[in-house]
């Protein structure tokens, strides 16, 4: 099984810049999008359902701001529309597909950059969902997460480290709560295949960060320590355009 996860900023200026042509290219089994920006009625029929995937939409209530999509080959046992909390369900921020033998998350996480509110909001967040994950964990259930989850957790994760100790993305207690994640007994897959430096996934388009890779790595695939064995490969694609963000991907057997 072949995975896509993308925060495509945007997914009408996505739809403008080839999502639809680079979905088909890349032929994934699964494509999970984060900050899509509309409701499904806002788009355009070719990319409200693109052959031969079946789409799923979680729009955040605020026009133009946040939400997620998933777009899949296979068929589902489930669908779960956000948390079950209307704090974070407004936003559109989590959507979750049950196929079984594992359940699929796909997340748009907060960001705290804004203001304390907001950094408070986004740890909210991480811990409600913590709860729910473990949760599912203790009842026998395999778990893949994945999305933008707006934190650098290493310093080999972000191009400048020191520069960037006291910014909201690799804050201590934001990078803690990803010490916890892996605590909890999931795996940042990536890591598993590539432990080397500047391999990022976000990069400021106002600086032309990508250019000279001054980036960030904040989205990423977490996998149940269960599905270790099924874990091929994972990658960061780099390479390709429509967004400050570029497509990671995860492979399982």
């Amino acid at each position: 099984m072949d995975i896509v996860s993308w925060n495509v900023n945007g997914i009408r200026a996505a739809a403008k810049k080839g999502l639809a042509e680079y979905m088909q290219e890349r032929d994934a089994d699964i494509y999970c999008l984060q900050e899509i920006k509309a409701y499904p009625g806002q788009l355009p029929p070719n990319i409200r359902s693109i052959d031969p995937w079946k789409s799923y939409f979680h729009p955040a209530q605020r026009k133009g701001y946040s939400g997620t999509a998933i777009y899949t080959k296979r068929e589902p046992k489930s669908v779960k529309i956000g948390l079950g909390s209307h704090k974070f369900d407004s936003e559109g921020r989590m959507l979750t597909l049950d196929f079984g033998d594992f359940l699929l998350y796909n997340g748009y996480f907060p960001n705290g950059t804004a203001r304390k509110e907001r950094l408070d909001y986004k740890l909210e967040f991480y811990d409600f969902f913590l709860e729910q994950l473990i949760r599912q964990q203790q009842s026998g259930r395999e778990i893949i997460i994945c999305g933008d989850f707006n934190t650098a957790h290493r310093p080999i994760d972000l191009a400048r480290p020191e520069e960037n100790k006291n910014t909201s993305g690799f804050l201590p207690q934001e990078r803690s709560w990803l010490d916890k994640l892996i605590a909890a007994g999931f795996i940042d897959t990536y890591r598993q295949f590539d432990d080397s430096p500047g391999k990022y996934t976000w990069w400021d388009m106002k600086t032309r960060a990508r250019d000279r890779n001054v980036g960030w790595r904040i989205d990423y695939f977490f996998a149940s320590s269960g599905l270790t064995d099924n874990l091929i490969g994972a990658a960061i694609e780099a390479d390709q355009p429509g967004s400050d963000h570029c497509p990671i991907s995860l492979k399982l057997k």
